[in-house]
C-alpha cells in the first residue's frame, strides 16, 4: 500500500462523519466550521488511481458568478 493511502483514506472517512453529524439536530455549527475547513486542508495526494490520468481540475464547470 503506498504511504499516503491510509491518511487519505482517514481523512475522508472523517470529513464524511463530520458531515453525517452536521445533519443532526443540535450539531454545532462552530465546531463544524472550524474542523470541516481543516480537515480538508490535511488531505494528501489522493494515491494513484483515484482519478484518471488524463483529469484535469480545471476542466469542471464554471462556478454560478464566475465569468466564463
Amino acid at each position: 500500500m503506498c504511504p499516503d493511502c491510509e491518511d487519505f483514506a482517514r481523512t475522508v472517512l472523517l470529513l464524511g462523519q463530520l458531515a453525517l453529524y452536521a445533519d443532526n439536530l443540535g450539531a454545532d455549527p462552530d465546531f463544524i466550521e472550524a474542523v470541516g475547513p481543516s480537515l480538508a486542508a490535511s488531505l494528501p495526494e489522493p494515491p494513484p488511481g483515484i482519478f484518471p490520468l488524463d483529469d484535469d481540475p480545471g476542466d469542471g464547470p464554471d462556478y454560478p458568478g464566475k465569468a466564463s
